[in-house]
């Protein structure tokens, strides 16, 4: 089966940095693309960033310029950088991944199940 695991979340004072890493495993014949979300308390989950499997990249404009996300095939991974940290960043921040499994050939929307991410002022 696939799975995705996230991990690198923690806490933090405003104006740090942390990096997070997203590893997809099992039986995977592609991933087309992979993104991070976040979710805060009482609030829908909201794109941070994206990247598409040639590497192109997209960002949430509450994150763009702070955050960069990239991608290692070989590794089915991809991490995002995470600099100058504000408290409105707290939340938990789930990989997200669009993979065809080697069985069955059909693409899913797979998550993981989450870090938590916590950014003191």
């Amino acid at each position: 089966q696939v799975q995705l695991v996230e991990s690198g979340g923690g806490l933090v004072q405003a104006g740090g940095s942390l990096r997070l890493s997203c590893a997809a495993s099992g039986s995977i014949l592609s991933i087309n693309n992979m993104g991070w979300y976040r979710q805060a308390p009482g609030k829908q989950r909201e794109l941070v960033a994206t990247i598409t499997s040639d590497g192109n990249t997209n960002y949430g404009i509450s994150v763009k310029g702070r955050f960069t996300m990239s991608m290692d095939n070989a590794k089915n991974m991809v991490l995002l950088q995470m600099n100058s940290l504000r408290p409105e960043d707290t939340a938990v921040y789930y990989c997200n991944a669009d993979i065809i499994p080697n069985s069955d050939h059909v693409q899913y929307d797979y998550w993981g199940q989450g870090t938590q991410v916590t950014v003191s002022s």
